[in-house]
């Protein structure tokens, strides 16, 4: 949470929207006050309405108060439900050639009080893009994630780092580097810290270009 997916959510769907693909982004759970939906229509240069046939499928979950789907789902009386995500995703996967998933906070989150994240990502055989606050504490995040995912022999694309307002610059340069050194993954890129994320497209163009080659 916190770490800016719906940012590289949204510039991955806008900068293959621009190559001319067919792209709708899903949230399988949203909580509180989220509108990233929404954002990630902004970035494709798009408007609510030309997603309204599919809306439900691609956020098949929103819940009142802010916390992980477990929790948000429990306060309001339900629980979120493996076979309504993975139908929301058939449907998605109908109509348009790539959907890119944003997830809610990090890869074991409990989706609900039997089914993780990774869980369902690994059900569905998914590819991963690991998306990394950079900042101090942004080493063992990255890594533990990418750990837990080679321990399931799960697909990573990569990983890219979101620059931090106010962090110190040679942490922000040593960060990636030491964690592509570390666990040999590849590091796709770095997105720098701006005041409009809507103004990235031209920058994010490389990133952009190495997760299509990887797909």
């Amino acid at each position: 949470t916190g770490v800016g997916k719906t940012v590289v959510t949204g510039l991955v769907a806008g900068y293959l929207a621009g190559k001319g693909y067919s792209v709708a982004t899903q949230k399988w759970v949203a909580t509180g006050h989220s509108d990233d939906i929404d954002r990630h229509i902004r970035f494709m240069g798009k408007h609510p309405p030309d997603f309204s046939g599919v809306r439900s499928a691609m956020a098949p979950y929103h819940f009142t108060f802010a916390a992980s789907p477990h929790l948000a789902a429990s306060l309001d009386g339900k629980a979120v439900s493996a076979q309504k995500i993975r139908h929301g995703l058939n449907v998605l996967s109908g109509k348009f050639d790539f959907i890119i998933i944003e997830g809610s906070g990090g890869l074991c989150v409990p989706l609900n009080r039997k089914l993780l994240m990774i869980d369902m990502v690994q059900k569905l055989k998914l590819p991963v893009l690991v998306v990394a606050a950079n900042k101090l504490g942004a080493i063992n995040h990255a890594l533990l994630s990418l750990e837990a995912l080679r321990s399931r022999k799960m697909r990573v694309i990569g990983t890219i780092f979101n620059n931090g307002a106010k962090e110190k610059k040679i942490i922000l340069r040593d960060n990636p580097r030491i964690v592509a050194s570390v666990s040999k993954a590849r590091v796709l890129g770095v997105v720098p810290h701006v005041k409009d994320p809507l103004t990235l497209h031209k920058t994010f163009k490389e990133i952009g270009d190495k997760i299509l080659e990887a797909l």
